[in-house]
């Protein structure tokens, strides 16, 4: 039987930064993930440090068109039929949060939970030598017709309101930019923000660093029970006991928080990403066409195309017209990619209301959750290492929001 002071279930960029920051404090700390540390969906993403998405994935606008988003097989937003039935408690949650109110308080939340995403990056980056994968560049939405860069006035002023800087551009001050695309009317240009060029080299820096200092455990938890002497961790081939543990096990956190005795309506959100390798890339910034819904992302050495949202859980296998889809949408910018070079497939942990999961069980905080982040795990990587490690200490953490509590449920 392993001892520990603390568990952490999950070896994505969620439990690596806290990881980071439990060991800088002297913690003793084990990773359990049967899976190489950072190489899920924290290594196949956008790599942006998204601190400007503040809009919910669920607005009045995404419900008012849930038929034919959900339903189009060329739709950004789509599910997989066959996973319908499983899916239907969550599409109703999901319902109720893009109604006015609760989208206008979820990106409220958000945005508070956001602020300093970038710095935080910064310094964690500086931490463990990784600077040079930072990219301080901005990050651009794409509007191809005039319509749509006027339409997008209304939205990015809402954003302002809730502390995002942003300003509407046009085709020159565009072409400027981005010489390398096509004309287009114009874009939003989110200059503050960050993104990595090599999310997976990060990734491995990052569990290098943690590594040294932490262990891991290549095994699966099926199990989780409080007891006299702490939290015991069970699966094939694992038995640990820790004094806390933290459940950050992305989309296949569900399971093991009921077994601590909190119901989180957590879901699967199939995230994909092809690849063009070139020594040359076509743009310099990662940059979104607003009207696929997929990003357009300049990694070392690559071109990645990233997005979309396909609700299917974790058993059926990768859909081809979603590839398709990325790779048909990027010609129409780009005529002249060829074969991608690799494509990919991954699992993000979706909450209805487009918010985490970041605090202590209802059962008290010897187990603390720490997944549901969609988009954004990324980004808020470290903010959510420091609200946990916070409320472990017995620390106030003043970005531990009821927004985001177990409780809420």
């Amino acid at each position: 039987m392993t001892t520990t002071e603390i568990a952490i279930i999950g070896a994505g960029v969620i439990g690596l930064a806290l990881a980071e920051r439990l060991t800088a404090e002297g913690r003793e700390v084990v990773l359990i993930d049967p899976a190489d540390p950072g190489m899920g969906a924290s290594y196949g993403n956008a790599g942006t440090i998204a601190d400007y998405a503040v809009a919910p994935v669920g607005t009045p606008d995404v419900l008012r068109n849930l038929p034919s988003l959900f339903f189009s097989r060329s739709s950004p937003l789509a599910i997989r039929h066959r996973a319908l039935p499983t899916l239907a408690p969550w599409l109703l949650r999901f319902a109720q949060q893009s109604l006015p109110g609760p989208a206008a308080r979820n990106a409220e939340a958000i945005a508070a939970l956001l602020a300093g995403a970038g710095p935080l990056w910064q310094d964690l980056a500086a931490r463990i030598g990784a600077t040079e994968i930072l990219q301080p560049r901005g990050c651009l939405y794409l509007y191809r017709s005039e319509a749509e860069r006027q339409a997008a006035e209304a939205e990015m002023a809402g954003r302002r309101a809730l502390g995002v800087s942003v300003e509407v551009i046009g085709a020159a001050e565009l072409a400027a930019l981005e010489p390398g695309l096509p004309p287009m009317a114009g874009a939003a240009f989110f200059r503050n923000a960050i993104f990595l060029n090599d999310p997976g080299r990060m990734m491995q820096i990052l569990a290098a660093h943690v590594l040294s200092r932490a262990s891991h455990l290549r095994a699966r938890a099926t199990g989780l029970t409080r007891g006299p002497g702490g939290v015991r961790v069970e699966g094939p081939d694992l038995r640990l006991t820790a004094r806390h543990v933290v459940i950050a096990a992305g989309a296949h956190s569900r399971v093991l928080a009921a077994q601590a005795g909190d119901r989180v309506p957590l879901d699967t959100e199939r995230g994909y990403h092809v690849e063009w390798d070139m020594a040359q890339l076509p743009l310099t910034r990662p940059s979104c066409l607003t009207q696929r819904g997929f990003y357009f992302c300049p990694m070392a050495g690559r071109l990645r195309v990233a997005g979309t949202v396909e609700l299917g859980g974790l058993t059926l296998p990768p859909s081809p017209h979603r590839i398709a889809r990325l790779v048909e949408g990027a010609r129409t910018v780009f005529p002249d990619l060829g074969v991608p070079d690799r494509e990919w497939m991954g699992f993000r942990p979706s909450m209805p209301d487009s918010l985490p999961v970041i605090g202590p069980s209802r059962g008290g905080k010897d187990v603390m959750l720490a997944f549901g982040h969609g988009h954004l795990g990324v980004t808020l990587a470290p903010v959510t290492a420091g609200i946990v490690a916070d409320q472990i200490a017995g620390r106030p953490a003043p970005r531990a929001l009821p927004a985001v509590s177990p409780a809420r449920f």
